[in-house]
Protein backbone atom coordinates (compact mmCIF):
# COMPACT_ATOMS: atom_id res chain seq x y z
CA UNK A 1 0.00 0.00 0.00
CA UNK A 2 0.89 3.47 -0.66
CA UNK A 3 2.23 5.70 2.17
CA UNK A 4 1.07 8.87 2.81
CA UNK A 5 4.12 10.36 3.53
CA UNK A 6 5.37 10.78 -0.30
CA UNK A 7 8.01 8.29 0.42
CA UNK A 8 7.85 5.13 -2.01
CA UNK A 9 6.63 1.99 -0.07
CA UNK A 10 9.23 -0.59 0.05
CA UNK A 11 8.17 -2.73 -2.95
CA UNK A 12 8.32 -0.16 -5.32
CA UNK A 13 5.44 2.27 -6.40
CA UNK A 14 5.80 6.07 -5.47
CA UNK A 15 3.21 8.85 -5.56
CA UNK A 16 4.33 9.17 -9.20
CA UNK A 17 3.47 5.51 -10.25
CA UNK A 18 -0.35 4.91 -8.54
CA UNK A 19 -2.68 6.91 -11.47
CA UNK A 20 -5.89 8.29 -10.35
CA UNK A 21 -7.93 6.23 -13.33
CA UNK A 22 -6.56 3.22 -11.62
CA UNK A 23 -9.54 1.35 -10.13
CA UNK A 24 -7.45 0.10 -7.17
CA UNK A 25 -6.34 3.38 -6.23
CA UNK A 26 -6.99 4.71 -3.45
CA UNK A 27 -6.85 8.62 -2.44
CA UNK A 28 -6.53 8.12 1.68
CA UNK A 29 -3.85 5.96 1.16
CA UNK A 30 -1.71 8.49 -1.41
CA UNK A 31 -2.26 11.29 1.08
CA UNK A 32 -5.16 12.88 0.05
CA UNK A 33 -6.66 14.49 2.90
CA UNK A 34 -3.83 15.54 4.31
CA UNK A 35 -2.39 19.11 4.97
CA UNK A 36 0.05 19.66 2.22
CA UNK A 37 1.54 22.55 3.76
CA UNK A 38 -1.39 25.18 2.66
CA UNK A 39 -4.36 24.10 4.81
CA UNK A 40 -5.97 22.88 2.10
CA UNK A 41 -6.33 19.04 1.17
CA UNK A 42 -5.55 18.82 -2.95
CA UNK A 43 -8.20 18.46 -5.81
CA UNK A 44 -9.88 15.49 -5.74
CA UNK A 45 -10.43 13.62 -9.28
CA UNK A 46 -13.45 12.35 -10.07
CA UNK A 47 -13.77 8.92 -10.69
CA UNK A 48 -13.36 7.12 -14.34
CA UNK A 49 -17.07 7.06 -15.87
CA UNK A 50 -17.92 3.22 -15.99
CA UNK A 51 -17.76 1.51 -19.25
CA UNK A 52 -21.00 0.77 -20.80
CA UNK A 53 -24.34 2.24 -19.10
CA UNK A 54 -26.59 -0.54 -18.33
CA UNK A 55 -29.16 0.28 -20.60
CA UNK A 56 -27.50 1.00 -23.70
CA UNK A 57 -28.75 0.05 -27.11
CA UNK A 58 -28.29 -2.79 -28.86
CA UNK A 59 -27.31 -0.95 -32.03
CA UNK A 60 -24.28 0.99 -30.15
CA UNK A 61 -22.61 -2.24 -28.73
CA UNK A 62 -20.15 -4.43 -30.63
CA UNK A 63 -21.05 -7.52 -32.48
CA UNK A 64 -19.77 -9.74 -29.93
CA UNK A 65 -21.08 -8.04 -26.84
CA UNK A 66 -24.73 -8.38 -28.21
CA UNK A 67 -24.30 -11.87 -29.02
CA UNK A 68 -22.81 -12.90 -26.17
CA UNK A 69 -25.48 -10.97 -23.65
CA UNK A 70 -28.15 -12.61 -25.90
CA UNK A 71 -26.47 -15.99 -24.91
CA UNK A 72 -26.61 -14.77 -21.11
CA UNK A 73 -30.22 -13.95 -21.56
CA UNK A 74 -30.95 -17.29 -23.17
CA UNK A 75 -29.29 -19.36 -20.91
CA UNK A 76 -31.20 -17.25 -17.61
CA UNK A 77 -34.91 -18.20 -19.49
CA UNK A 78 -33.87 -21.57 -20.15
CA UNK A 79 -35.69 -24.65 -17.87
CA UNK A 80 -32.09 -26.01 -16.62
CA UNK A 81 -31.52 -22.20 -15.28
CA UNK A 82 -34.25 -21.79 -13.89
CA UNK A 83 -33.88 -25.38 -11.68
CA UNK A 84 -31.09 -24.38 -10.38
CA UNK A 85 -32.56 -21.12 -9.48
CA UNK A 86 -35.30 -22.84 -7.86
CA UNK A 87 -33.38 -25.50 -6.05
CA UNK A 88 -31.29 -22.49 -5.05
CA UNK A 89 -34.41 -20.79 -3.30
CA UNK A 90 -35.75 -23.82 -1.75
CA UNK A 91 -32.83 -24.08 0.15
CA UNK A 92 -31.56 -20.91 1.04
CA UNK A 93 -35.33 -19.33 1.71
CA UNK A 94 -36.34 -21.66 4.57
CA UNK A 95 -33.21 -21.79 6.03
CA UNK A 96 -32.29 -18.34 6.26
CA UNK A 97 -35.68 -18.17 7.97
CA UNK A 98 -35.19 -20.88 10.59
CA UNK A 99 -32.11 -19.53 11.34
CA UNK A 100 -33.09 -15.80 11.86
CA UNK A 101 -36.16 -16.63 14.04
CA UNK A 102 -34.24 -18.98 15.97
CA UNK A 103 -31.33 -16.22 16.35
CA UNK A 104 -34.25 -13.75 17.34
CA UNK A 105 -35.26 -15.94 20.31
CA UNK A 106 -31.85 -16.27 21.61
CA UNK A 107 -31.62 -12.09 21.73
CA UNK A 108 -35.07 -11.88 23.06
CA UNK A 109 -35.40 -14.56 25.39
CA UNK A 110 -31.18 -13.10 26.48
CA UNK A 111 -32.99 -9.54 26.91
CA UNK A 112 -36.63 -10.37 28.26
CA UNK A 113 -35.85 -14.00 30.41
CA UNK A 114 -32.75 -13.39 32.34
CA UNK A 115 -33.70 -15.51 34.98
CA UNK A 116 -34.56 -18.23 32.67
CA UNK A 117 -31.21 -17.73 30.69
CA UNK A 118 -29.54 -17.79 33.46
CA UNK A 119 -31.05 -20.76 35.45
CA UNK A 120 -28.08 -23.28 35.80
CA UNK A 121 -27.89 -26.77 33.97
CA UNK A 122 -24.41 -28.39 35.04
CA UNK A 123 -22.04 -26.26 37.67
CA UNK A 124 -21.45 -22.96 35.90
CA UNK A 125 -23.19 -23.83 32.90
CA UNK A 126 -25.98 -22.26 32.18
CA UNK A 127 -29.13 -22.20 29.63
CA UNK A 128 -27.84 -19.00 28.25
CA UNK A 129 -24.40 -20.40 27.47
CA UNK A 130 -25.66 -23.56 26.12
CA UNK A 131 -28.34 -21.05 23.81
CA UNK A 132 -25.11 -19.02 22.81
CA UNK A 133 -23.21 -21.92 22.05
CA UNK A 134 -25.82 -23.30 20.16
CA UNK A 135 -26.02 -20.33 18.16
CA UNK A 136 -22.25 -21.60 16.56
CA UNK A 137 -23.48 -25.14 16.64
CA UNK A 138 -26.30 -24.28 14.16
CA UNK A 139 -23.92 -21.64 12.32
CA UNK A 140 -21.11 -24.77 11.28
CA UNK A 141 -24.67 -27.26 10.57
CA UNK A 142 -26.15 -24.83 8.25
CA UNK A 143 -23.38 -23.96 6.37
CA UNK A 144 -22.13 -27.63 6.36
CA UNK A 145 -25.79 -28.46 5.21
CA UNK A 146 -26.02 -26.01 2.76
CA UNK A 147 -21.94 -27.13 0.84
CA UNK A 148 -23.72 -30.89 0.53
CA UNK A 149 -26.97 -29.64 -1.09
CA UNK A 150 -25.52 -27.31 -3.16
CA UNK A 151 -22.58 -30.83 -3.98
CA UNK A 152 -25.33 -32.76 -4.18
CA UNK A 153 -28.37 -31.27 -6.20
CA UNK A 154 -26.81 -28.03 -7.93
CA UNK A 155 -23.14 -28.14 -8.43
CA UNK A 156 -23.87 -30.54 -11.92
CA UNK A 157 -26.31 -28.90 -13.14
CA UNK A 158 -24.99 -25.36 -12.73
CA UNK A 159 -21.48 -26.82 -14.36
CA UNK A 160 -23.63 -28.03 -16.94
CA UNK A 161 -24.99 -24.64 -17.45
CA UNK A 162 -21.33 -22.93 -17.39
CA UNK A 163 -20.05 -25.16 -20.53
CA UNK A 164 -23.27 -24.52 -22.49
CA UNK A 165 -23.22 -21.11 -22.03
CA UNK A 166 -19.36 -21.24 -22.36
CA UNK A 167 -20.15 -23.39 -26.11
CA UNK A 168 -22.63 -21.07 -26.97
CA UNK A 169 -20.97 -18.16 -26.97
CA UNK A 170 -17.67 -19.27 -28.61
CA UNK A 171 -20.43 -20.20 -31.87
CA UNK A 172 -21.64 -16.83 -31.53
CA UNK A 173 -17.85 -15.43 -31.92
CA UNK A 174 -18.11 -13.78 -28.17
CA UNK A 175 -15.91 -14.32 -25.32
CA UNK A 176 -17.39 -16.43 -22.40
Amino acid sequence: MQQSNDRPHPGGGGPADVGHDDPWYDALASGWGESTGTGAPPAVHPAPPSVRPAAEPAARRPEGAADTADVYLQVQRSAAFQEVRSRYRRFVVPAVVVFCAWYVAYVVAATAAPDLMARPVAGAVNVGLLAGLGQFLTTFLLTWAYTRHARLRRDRAALELRWETQELARERGGVS
